[in-house]
């Protein structure tokens, strides 16, 4: 193997031809934009710059945000002063640095659509807006509007979550989180350089009616759309039977980011396991494997133990998190009421921003902390309602 091309310039394409050109191999990038504002919050969480640290340690602008707001209706707010914070990027600032930091290491970016990919040779013959091009493997990062469908997941519109949102002229310093009824997802707002991101993501309501939820929802807020800039996308979130049968690898290729459908799907984040996967794909390929089927085999299996297992379980937990009920009331209203008035189960939200606490091991943890939890609650309530009441 020679020449490696990588299909798309995002968090995963370029990651990927970093690792790749830093490797020794001849790499080709192609992209239609070469840096472009991908329409979301744009955060990056502790386990992504801790594995990454340079995602912190750089001069291109960011926003540190300290501070959480969750909130939940009739349930109030819970502020949670955030361990390690959470990075903020404007995508095409973002995107820039890691398309910046891949051509200094060597690979050749190149502005240009693919338009289809053939095999030829035993490797691929991709055809371009300028010409075609020869390439010995391709590594597949088209994101999640994939047009080349013979390669990278495969997936229905069950398997998608809508994200929109404005850009919002205005500053604060932290984020608010705010889930809502009969809503499978959330809205966010995010503080970023310069500008708000204010957004909703949901899975199984149209577009039309999530945006009529996230204006209500800033006209409550006093939010302005004077000036605002409308965005939206479309994000996999694969259901459990999908993540069973997704299609991550085959003869010559290997798909990472959107276009393996590599995004939580219950928050709808993504670019860890873009940049992750990136990286994997790239080990694979300059490892010692033999032969196409040897590499495809070797990367679902990294992708497992990582963290696809971890996803596909959270797939089977997505619906009763934002839908399921616990002690007679939601399960988000018993999330804000908890974070706000247990230790235990403060720290264990902390976690789940920071990225470190698995969907695997929640469950375990959850029940190992019940009842110091629920004590926790008890000694809240009693300390605020029947202490005053007796003093009175």
């Amino acid at each position: 193997m020679k020449t490696v091309a990588v299909l798309g310039g995002g968090p995963a394409g370029s990651f990927a031809a970093e690792r790749l050109a830093r490797a020794g191999l001849k790499t080709i990038l192609f992209d239609e934009k070469l840096g472009w504002e991908k329409p979301c919050g744009g955060g990056l969480t502790y386990k992504a710059y801790q594995e990454y640290p340079f995602l912190l340690d750089n001069d291109t602008p960011k926003r540190l945000v300290h501070e959480t707001v969750i909130a939940a209706p009739k349930a109030g707010e819970a502020t949670m002063r955030l361990e390690h914070p959470l990075v903020i990027y404007s995508r095409l600032d973002l995107n820039r640095m890691l398309l910046e930091r891949a051509e200094k290491s060597g690979a050749a970016l190149e502005q240009t659509r693919v338009l289809g990919i053939d095999r030829h040779n035993g490797g691929w013959l991709l055809r371009t807006q300028r010409g075609t091009v020869p390439a010995d493997f391709c590594i597949v990062a088209t994101g999640a509007r994939n047009s080349l469908r013979e390669v990278g997941t495969e997936w229905s519109a069950q398997d998608t979550m809508s994200a929109l949102g404005y850009y919002v002229p205005g500053q604060q310093e932290r984020i608010d989180i705010q889930f809502l009824p009969q809503l499978s997802g959330y809205i966010w707002v995010f503080p970023r350089c310069g500008h708000l991101s204010v957004g909703i993501c949901g899975k199984g309501e149209p577009a039309k009616s999530l945006r009529a939820r996230l204006e209500r929802y800033m006209l409550e807020r006093d939010i302005s759309l004077k000036e605002a800039t409308f965005y939206s996308h479309m994000l996999p979130s694969l259901s459990g039977t999908s993540w069973r049968r997704n299609r991550v690898s085959g003869d010559g290729w290997l798909a990472v980011g959107d276009a393996a459908g590599l995004v939580d799907p219950i928050t709808g984040e993504g670019i860890y396991y873009a940049m992750r996967s990136g990286d994997l794909a790239s080990r694979v390929v300059t490892s010692d494997a033999h032969g196409f089927a040897e590499i495809a085999t070797a990367y679902r299996s990294l992708l497992s133990r990582e963290f696809a297992h971890d996803l596909e379980f959270a797939a089977s937990l997505a619906k009763r998190v934002f839908a399921g009920r616990f002690l007679f009331r939601s399960v988000p209203q018993r999330m804000v009421e908890f974070t706000r008035g247990s230790v235990r189960f403060h720290e264990l939200m902390q976690d789940l921003f920071a990225g470190t606490q698995s969907y695997l091991g929640l469950k375990r943890r959850l029940l190992g902390n019940l009842n110091g939890t629920l004590q926790e609650i008890l000694m809240s309530f009693f300390l605020k309602h029947v202490i005053p009441s007796r003093s009175t």
